[in-house]
């Protein structure tokens, strides 16, 4: 079983003959004790291409000392990162899966290989107050060496790592200075891996674009950028089962997707156009499990919301057996899809969009105008489609109809957020509307599939000799639901077509 513990910590490098300052009487009732001298030795592996290393990711196996063992660190706050550990186990090599999951985005259909190894001399001490340790500092004489294609490149230094047990933020600061004080710096980078691949002259780094600040092409670009961050930061979160991973996944996707349609005329489309293909088709794989899940909690509130004598039947065990089912086949088809190419090929293809995005010639001019004529060309779709909705018939032509406003009001409130860095509050007014009729018309869409659910459902109960009277209760409450929506859709839509709404753009 895997065990997650958040790391804050400081690293220092001093030249040559530079020793451990004296912390005495640095604060009232702390005292630095010196503790024990150990011996460490690290393999760190990582993609023939440095991919963990570039997204400030180490992976390691490590023996000596008290946390013997594979450690996974992942960035998290400032001078923070999140450890992932596992033991040992038997394999030198084979990196454990509760950690090769969470890598996975990074690694795709590679496997991760040696890349460093670390032998390191380790004196430690113990700052404390009274009983509990409130830090370590540890002073650490390394030597390093570098697997690279030409050979073996050998560096050493030394270094000071400062880490934070059970004391406050603020007593890094007071040791801080005094290591400042006694000659030691800030080590210009974040992990010992980091500073063995600098030393020996590697320096991976996320390749991203920078375009001229201010222009639309960087306002596309960081939105852009954001978007497939968070894609990599939920994938071993959907992968792990976590609560929300999928939901927010395909979220990130489809605000992708969105931003490839509301900055068409920035980025070209014979590139957006494949990637957006593709998107579409991660978000269908990832909403199979999600739109099961909320369809499955939906039914249970409605039933826990009914009276005892109007539940007839093993309702609950039924709808139990349905969602298991549903659920575990909807799991099984997207763990295969994250491992499969297709995926892979994806994500490759958003690192080259990053690398080297598409531009047009008018993604040099300055942002304001490209962002407001790309926010209006979306308000004007759900015009369009607003005034299809109001004229159809009820039933499944309506039905329809505002599921097609609801998606246009999402790919509005997705172009006021992707606008709102060079529009500011009237992007935000109007994202803020479209989040509005988005989620009453999106209630309207939940009544649609649960309708489809309870048919299905009754048929199921009917056909093994059960009684259907619960579904079809839910059934005509689901209906009685969708009519009310559908009332108030007009006024909802006209506060929301009114000029002020779009004033400012």
């Amino acid at each position: 079983m895997a065990e997650v513990v958040r790391e804050i910590e400081r690293k220092y490098v001093a030249p040559e003959g530079v020793g451990v300052p004296d912390f005495a009487g640095m604060s009232a009732g702390v005292r630095v004790e010196v503790g024990k001298t150990v011996e460490l030795d690290a393999m760190y592996f990582d993609t023939p291409g440095l991919a963990l290393a570039a997204h400030g990711i180490t992976l390691r196996r490590r023996t000596g000392g008290a946390d013997a063992g594979w450690h996974l660190k992942l960035p998290a706050e400032v001078d923070a990162r999140d450890e992932v550990r596992v033991p040992l186990g038997a394999s030198e090599r084979v990196v454990p899966t509760e950690l090769a999951v969470r890598i996975r985005a990074h690694t795709r259909d590679g496997e991760p290989v040696p890349t460093v190894r670390l032998r390191t001399v380790r004196e430690v001490r113990l700052v404390r107050a009274g009983g509990p340790t409130l830090a370590e500092i540890a002073h650490d004489s390394v030597t390093a060496e570098v697997f690279v294609k030409s050979g073996v490149t050998t560096v050493s230094w030394t270094e000071v790592e400062v880490e934070l047990v059970d004391g406050e933020p603020a007593l890094l600061d007071a040791l801080d200075r005094r290591l400042v004080k006694g000659g030691w710096r800030r080590a210009p980078t974040a992990s010992k891996l980091g500073h063995a691949l600098t030393e020996a002259g590697l320096r991976p780094r996320r390749k991203v674009a920078k375009p001229r600040a201010g222009s639309a092409g960087a306002v596309a670009l960081d939105y852009v950028r954001e978007q497939i961050d968070t894609l990599l930061a939920y994938d071993p979160r959907v992968r792990l089962d976590e609560p929300d991973a999928v939901h927010r996944m395909r979220v990130a996707t489809r605000r992708l997707r969105s931003a490839f349609r509301v900055f068409a005329r920035l980025l070209d489309e014979r590139v957006t156009g494949i990637l957006g293909a593709e998107l579409k088709w991660l978000a269908a794989e990832l909403g199979r499990a999600r739109d099961q899940e909320v369809l499955a909690q939906r039914l249970r509130d409605r039933i826990d919301a009914l009276p005892a004598e109007a539940v007839l039947g093993p309702v609950e065990a039924r709808l139990t057996a349905w969602d298991a089912r549903r659920t575990a086949e909807a799991r099984v088809r997207i763990l295969g899809e994250l491992d499969g190419a297709r995926y892979f090929a994806l994500l490759d293809a958003l690192d080259t969009l990053v690398a080297r995005p598409p531009f047009t010639a008018r993604a040099a001019q300055p942002a304001r105008r490209p962002a407001a004529a790309a926010l209006r060309r979306s308000d004007r779709r759900i015009s369009r489609r607003a005034r299809v909705a109001l004229r159809s018939p009820a039933g499944p032509a309506r039905d329809a109809a505002l599921h097609e406003v609801r998606k246009a009001a999402k790919r509005v409130r997705y172009a006021g957020e992707a606008t709102r860095p060079a529009l500011g509050k009237p992007a935000k007014r109007l994202a803020k509307r479209a989040k509005e009729l988005q989620s009453l018309l999106g209630t309207h869409q939940d009544t649609v599939q649960t309708r489809k659910a309870l048919r299905r459902l009754a048929i199921a109960a009917h056909s093994a000799g059960e009684s259907a009277f619960t579904w079809g209760l839910l059934y005509g409450e689901e209906v009685a639901l969708a009519r009310r929506i559908e009332a108030e859709f007009p006024a909802q839509w006209a506060d929301y077509a009114r000029p002020r709404v779009r004033r400012g753009l």
